[in-house]
């Protein structure tokens, strides 16, 4: 009995396991079916969408960047095609042995590697950087025989930014770098991270950078269908990129050329406008760099060279460089006295050599002659003192309010980025410049040093050579530009970039006839006289010797005594030919001395090059860069032959 009631509670828990297991079972099954029906019905689409996502890639097409072409069609940035020895870090189990590895097959340099690991720091681990650029055809065929052995590692052929001309106009030309991300925050902010997938560069400065939008184009796509392994296997579709426009500059890149050639190894910068539309001719800033350095992305020597070297050659004088006019500001004094009321051109002033003023004395050149001033003669021989009395008599902020729509100390709008602003002062700069109370106090006797374009004043070479073409094209203003217009690289279309409606700034024309005659003057018996001997044209024009230190009351300049960095700047704005003003300028050579003997011997033969066609002899040239030249010697160049000869350079590369 005992026995049969034990075969019963075992049959009794065997059913009872037979049940919870069946349970379980069914339990497990009802699993199955509810998470085949969610995934079969309810995330069909989803799940549809995500396989052949993982089936297919999308791939970004790169569009080839836009060309940056001179006023006569010559190429100053191109783009060629080489080969790229590329690693994605993701897919690498040890970069030291696979570099040390691939050492063997390919020539790997130390600055190759430092810039890998910047690369490598700046990037994300699944993007691939490039370690090896410009491969020759040897070592691509290296490397490929060897693929299988580098797993992550890879040949690409990418396009290169190439500017032929080097450091030829690198200044207003640019160059491209790696996009760092700050600049892929401000694209993502403009919403076009879509139109940057796979771009690695980026404009960064010059019309590289002002012109990004236009010289990029826009990115194509194509749709791959990949294996397993992630390995292409076929296109199923694309869209195809859109290359990105030619940008034509008003430049001419000979020009431009002849200006760097004239200044040597000198510091320094010169502007050159057409005074009729604004349109830049000449943008020169020396020293210049090599923007083709920046391509592969500069090495840590030659970025420590260009930051670190005294000579700053990164820093663009022409657009932000500010310097105090000297002599060269008295035709605008000029035409303030005349426009204002304050002083007419029959008016005279005694030149004793000196002024005194509040029991100060401010002096004049020692080869200043004196006597007897009326504006002509002033601006002819110019006469500090004329200036100076003329300045008391206007005040400062008669002064500011009239230089002020000349483009002095303002924004010009030039359509590259980074211009300054540079000092036009009056009271309210000064007491917003200065923090302690005493000294934001404006003294009269600052008022006097203005009139000769000392004391604060402190403008670009633009600013300068804005103001002359006013004067050239009789109180008309136009803004600068250095970019005409786009063509389409697909269609061929051009595009014309409209220009700034002029500014009328009002000017009586018998008080610019007066200034302007004043200015021939000084070519034909001034302060320049002995440079423009023999032209076959009359330019006007105004030398001017900037301090670049200020000096004491009782002190006279000694330019043996003093730094090279301290001597005065040589300064010449000028335009021609007088009658119908065709080019405006404004040069400025660094601690060079007088600007007579100096800067305008650079401006005649800007002025020969362009309404004669002339180029400076060897002779010439090299009197020019010494800083000895008057009137040029020997037999002068065709311009067209050198131009010709450039166009050949640029398109070898040099």
């Amino acid at each position: 009995m005992t026995e049969l009631r034990n075969v019963e509670a075992e049959l009794s828990r065997f059913r009872s396991r037979v049940l919870v297991a069946g349970l379980a079972v069914f339990v497990a099954f009802s699993l199955v079916a509810a998470r085949l029906v969610y995934l079969q019905v309810y995330r069909h689409a989803d799940l549809s969408e995500q396989a052949e996502s993982n089936r297919t890639a999308i791939v970004p097409i790169v569009p080839n960047r836009g060309l940056i072409l001179d006023r006569n069609g010559i190429v100053l940035a191109s783009n060629y095609s080489a080969y790229t020895l590329e690693i994605m870090p993701s897919k690498v189990e040890n970069l030291d042995d696979t570099i040390a590895a691939l050492e063997k097959l390919v020539d790997i340099q130390p600055k190759d590697k430092r810039r890998f690991k910047r690369l490598r720091e700046e990037s994300k681990s699944f993007e691939s950087i490039p370690l090896r650029t410009r491969l020759s055809d040897e070592e691509v065929a290296r490397f490929t025989a060897r693929r299988f052995s580098f797993p992550g590692v890879d040949i690409k052929a990418r396009l290169f930014r190439s500017y032929p001309y080097g450091e030829l106009g690198s200044h207003v030309v640019g160059y491209i770098g790696r996009i760092n991300q700050n600049e892929k925050d401000a694209i993502e902010e403009r919403e076009e991270e879509g139109n940057y997938r796979g771009t690695d560069y980026i404009g960064k400065l010059g019309v590289e950078q002002s012109f990004e939008k236009q010289l990029h184009g826009v990115t194509g796509v194509e749709q791959m269908e990949t294996s397993a392994g992630g390995r292409a296997m076929r296109k199923l579709a694309s869209s195809p990129a859109t290359p990105g426009d030619t940008v034509m500059l008003s430049l001419d890149i000979g020009l431009q050329k002849l200006v760097e050639e004239m200044f040597g190894t000198r510091r320094g910068a010169l502007v050159a406008l057409d005074p009729k539309t604004g349109e830049v001719l000449a943008f020169v800033s020396k020293p210049t760099f090599d923007p083709n350095l920046f391509v592969d992305g500069i090495d840590h020597e030659s970025w420590q060279a260009l930051n670190e070297s005294p000579d700053k050659p990164l820093l663009n004088r022409a657009l932000r460089g500010t310097y105090p006019p000297g002599s060269t500001y008295k035709p605008f004094m000029a035409m303030a006295a005349l426009q204002t009321g304050k002083r007419s051109a029959t008016a005279t002033i005694n030149d004793p050599g000196f002024y005194m003023f509040g029991g100060h004395r401010f002096g004049s050149p020692e080869n200043e002659r004196g006597g007897i001033m009326d504006m002509h003669r002033a601006i002819v021989e110019s006469s500090n003192v004329y200036f100076y009395s003329l300045a008391n008599e206007i005040g400062v902020e008669a002064m500011h309010d009239f230089m002020a729509p000349l483009g002095f100390g303002q924004l010009t709008g030039i359509d590259i980025n980074g211009e300054v602003r540079g000092v036009l002062p009056n009271q309210s700069w000064k007491r917003g410049y200065f923090k302690r109370p005493e000294q934001q106090k404006w003294f009269p006797g600052e008022t006097i040093s203005l009139g000769i374009g000392q004391g604060y004043n402190s403008f670009t070479m633009l600013q300068l050579a804005q103001a002359t073409a006013v004067l050239a094209n009789n109180g008309i203003k136009h803004k600068p530009r250095l970019v005409m217009g786009t063509r389409d690289t697909v269609t061929g279309e051009m595009r014309p970039l409209p220009a700034h409606p002029p500014v009328d700034l009002g000017y009586k024309p018998a008080n610019v006839a007066i200034v302007r005659r004043a200015l021939v003057g000084v070519t034909q018996q001034g302060t320049s006289t002995k440079v423009f001997a023999g032209a076959a044209y009359l330019s006007g024009g105004k030398t001017g010797t900037a301090q670049a230190v200020s000096l004491g009351q009782k002190e006279k300049y000694n330019k043996a005594r003093m730094e090279e960095s301290q001597r005065d700047h040589a300064v010449y704005m000028a335009f021609a030919p007088a009658d119908d003003p065709k080019i405006a300028l404004a040069v400025l050579v660094e601690n060079a001395g007088w600007g007579g003997g100096v800067a305008a011997p650079i401006a005649r033969r800007v002025f020969d090059y362009l309404l004669l066609g002339q180029y400076p002899s060897e002779e010439d040239m090299l009197a020019v860069q010494k800083g000895t030249a008057a009137a040029p010697v020997g037999k002068p160049r065709k311009a067209a032959d050198m131009n010709a000869l450039l166009a050949t350079e640029g398109m070898t590369g040099h």
